[in-house]
C-alpha cells in the first residue's frame, strides 16, 4: 500500500467519527522474499506480500483495538475497516477505564525512507551457492521492503519504509560440529559475503581436528559479536525498562544503585537513527534518534513507553521497554589482532540457551556451541566441546573486560512471527581476562 492510499483510507474513517471518539490507525506492510537452503542448494523459495490495518478507538479514558488484513482494493479495504470500526464501537462501552491510556495530543508528521533496493534474491543466493561450493550449508535468506504507517484523528501522519536483507546460515562439518555466520544490512557487498565464507572454511578446517574438553574453571576468552549479542539480549530482558526499575525488578539494580559498575569503555545506546525502526511510537510520540542507556560504565537512562510514562510521570522516549536498535560502542582492537591479543584461551563464536542464574547479581548461564575454539600462541588449535558458562555481566563487561573490537557487526533479528522483524544490534567483539565455565 502506498502512503497516499493509507492516508486516504484513514481520512475516510476519521470522517465517520462521532461525539468524543478519537482514532489511531496503524499500518504494517511487508513485501519479502525468502529462500531456504540445505546442503548448499535451494530447497524452498517464496514471497510474502501482506498488509494489515490496526485500529485503536478511544472514547474518554477507554480504548479498544483490533486489526484486519487488507486486500489492496480500496473499496474492499474501506468496507473492512468500517466494519472493524463498527465492532470496536460495540465493544468500547463494555471495557473498563484505562488509567494509563496515553496518546500524543500534539500532531506531527514524518516520512522516512531507508535502505537501497535490496539485492535481487536470485543473484544473491546464486553468489552464496557459488562461494560455498563444497560446503554442507543450511540457512535462510530474507529480504525486501517493510513499511509502517500511523495516522490519527488528531492529525498525526507518519510513514516509514525500510529495505534490508538478512542471510543467516550454518556450515556443518559432522555430527554436532558446525560454524555459524550471518550477513545482514541495507547495502549489499559481495566482498563482505566472500570474507565470511572464507572464515567459515577456516573454521571448518579446525573443526576437523580432535576436539578438546576443558575442565570447569576460568579461562581467558574472546567473545565474537554474535556471542556478545546473546549477553546484550539478557540485558534487554528487564534491564532498561522504566517499570522494572521503579518496581526494583531490574537485573541492573546494583548498577543503578551505584554498588556495581561496568568498565568505563562500555556505553550502550538505543539508536533509532539507524533507520530500521520508525521515529514514531504507536501512540504518536516521537522516538529520539539516540537514547543512552549505559554511559561510560554507569547507568544513564531508562526506556519509557507511553504507558510507563503515564504511570510514572516521565517523558516518552521509546515504543517499548526493550531495546529494538541496540548498539554497544566499539573499542581499539582491530579484528586483525584478535587472536594475537587473546594469545591463549577460548575463541567463542556463539552462545546459546542463555538465562539468568542470579539476576540480582546480573549473572547469566548458557552454553557455548558453534565455532568455539582453543587458541594457543595466537593460533586456532582445536574445537572445544560444548561447555556451560556461568558468570556475571559485571565481570564480563566490567572488571575482566580487556578491550572491545574497533569493527562492529550489524546483526538483524531473523524472527518472522507476524512478519519480518526490524530489530537489530550493532556490536563489537570483546576480549575478557576470564569467563567461568561451570561444566
Amino acid at each position: 500500500m502506498t502512503p497516499g492510499a493509507f492516508f486516504e483510507l484513514t481520512d475516510r474513517l476519521n470522517g465517520s467519527l462521532a461525539g468524543q471518539e478519537g482514532l489511531f490507525c496503524s499500518l504494517a506492510s511487508e513485501t519479502s522474499d525468502f529462500v531456504r537452503l540445505n546442503h548448499n542448494r535451494i530447497r524452498q523459495a517464496g514471497s510474502v506480500r501482506g498488509t494489515s490495518l490496526g485500529l485503536t478507538l478511544i472514547e474518554g479514558s477507554r480504548q479498544a483495538e483490533a486489526s484486519c488484513d487488507l486486500t489492496g482494493d480500496p473499496a474492499q479495504d474501506l468496507a473492512r475497516a468500517r466494519d472493524l470500526l463498527g465492532r470496536l464501537r460495540e465493544r468500547i462501552p463494555h471495557v473498563p477505564d484505562d488509567p494509563y491510556l496515553n496518546c500524543s495530543e500534539a500532531p506531527w508528521t514524518s516520512d522516512t525512507r531507508v535502505g537501497d533496493a535490496p539485492p535481487d534474491p536470485h543473484a544473491a543466493v546464486a553468489e552464496l551457492i557459488t562461494l560455498a561450493e563444497g560446503l554442507d550449508l543450511v540457512g535462510i535468506w530474507a529480504s525486501g521492503e517493510i513499511a509502517e504507517g500511523l495516522a490519527s484523528s488528531l492529525g498525526h501522519r507518519h510513514w516509514h519504509r525500510s529495505q534490508s536483507f538478512n542471510l543467516d546460515w550454518s556450515a556443518y562439518h559432522s555430527g554436532d560440529r558446525a560454524v555459524k555466520a550471518t550477513y545482514a544490512g541495507m547495502t549489499w557487498d559481495g566482498r563482505a559475503l566472500a570474507a565470511r565464507i572464507e572464515a567459515i572454511r577456516r573454521g571448518l578446517e579446525i573443526m576437523g581436528r580432535p576436539p578438546r574438553t576443558l575442565r570447569p574453571g576460568r579461562y581467558r576468552a574472546y567473545l565474537a559479536p554474535a556471542a556478545v549479542g546473546e549477553l546484550t539480549d539478557m540485558l534487554a530482558w528487564g534491564g532498561f525498562d522504566l517499570k522494572g526499575h521503579r518496581t526494583r525488578q531490574t537485573p541492573l539494580l546494583k548498577l543503578v544503585g551505584g554498588e556495581r559498575t561496568f568498565d568505563p569503555r562500555v556505553s550502550i545506546r538505543e539508536e533509532n537513527r539507524r533507520g530500521l525502526k520508525p521515529s514514531f511510537t504507536p501512540e504518536g510520540f516521537r522516538s529520539p534518534g539516540t537514547v543512552t542507556l549505559i554511559d561510560g560504565g554507569r547507568y544513564a537512562q531508562c526506556l519509557v513507553d507511553a504507558r510507563d510514562a503515564k504511570e510514572y510521570g516521565e517523558p516518552v522516549n521509546a515504543a517499548g521497554g526493550s531495546p529494538e536498535s541496540l548498539a554497544l560502542d566499539g573499542g581499539d582492537i582491530p579484528d586483525s589482532q584478535i587472536l594475537a591479543r587473546l594469545d591463549t584461551g577460548l575463541y567463542v563464536g556463539n552462545l546459546w540457551y542463555c538465562n539468568w542464574s542470579d539476576p540480582n547479581d546480573c549473572r547469566v548461564t548458557g552454553m557455548t556451541r558453534f565455532g568455539t575454539y582453543w587458541v594457543e600462541g595466537g593460533e586456532l588449535i582445536a574445537p572445544v566441546n560444548v561447555m556451560r558458562f556461568d558468570d556475571s555481566l559485571y565481570h564480563l563487561l566490567g572488571g575482566r573486560l580487556e578491550g572491545l573490537t574497533t569493527e562492529r557487526e550489524l546483526i538483524l533479528s531473523p524472527q518472522t512471527y507476524e512478519g519480518r522483524s526490524t530489530d537489530s544490534q550493532l556490536l563489537p567483539g570483546i576480549l575478557v581476562s576470564g569467563i567461568e565455565l561451570a561444566l
